[in-house]
């Protein structure tokens, strides 16, 4: 028994239309579905709410709620604004670069392109707050995902008894972070 993939993975919104529309021009992503109905069907609770989906490619979907009737979005305020985000995959570093150039000629501020090494990214908030993330991989993936494979049950046992950062891979961190 084994979990195939994500089916979908939902957010709430603030507007529905505003939310299709913004994933459309500033990602790409097509609207593909919407459900609206006055009673949530797991609880049976009646709630009205309108629950859309987009296309994240490749058989990714990405769901929103919007619920009229209930208080204003918050945050956990506990969490730091950067530890909660949605991350999609670009095919390259070059693509990274069209879509910064893209988000940014619509007004869309973005922190990076920032280097993890493994892969490169760009960050920004979508008119919801949610925090997204467009990652790339770096050309040295697969040589460096063998070498993190190698460490990371070490990595895992040492932070789960110390708290402390491992040092098992800081040639990772090595490199400059957010450069361009």
């Amino acid at each position: 028994m084994k979990v195939e993939k994500i089916h979908h993975v939902a957010y709430r919104c603030k507007d529905a239309k505003e939310t299709v529309e913004w994933y459309g021009k500033m990602l790409n992503m097509d609207f593909i579905l919407a459900i609206a109905e006055d009673h949530v069907p797991s609880t049976h609770e009646p709630d009205p709410y309108m629950h859309l989906f987009l296309d994240a490619g490749d058989g990714n979907v990405l769901a929103f709620f919007e619920l009229p009737t209930k208080p204003e979005m918050g945050r956990d305020p506990n969490t730091p604004i950067w530890v909660q985000h949605i991350a999609f995959k670009v095919k390259d570093r070059e693509t990274l670069i069209e879509f910064k150039e893209h988000l940014e000629a619509n007004g869309v501020d973005v922190l990076g392109v920032t280097d993890h090494s493994i892969f490169h990214s760009i960050y920004f908030f979508d008119p919801n707050g949610h925090r997204v993330e467009l990652a790339c991989p770096d050309p040295e993936e697969e040589a460096m995902l063998k070498r993190m494979d190698e460490v990371k049950w070490d990595m895992l046992n040492e932070w789960s008894v110390t708290k402390k950062a491992p040092k098992h891979a800081d040639w990772l961190h090595a490199k400059e972070l957010d450069k361009v």
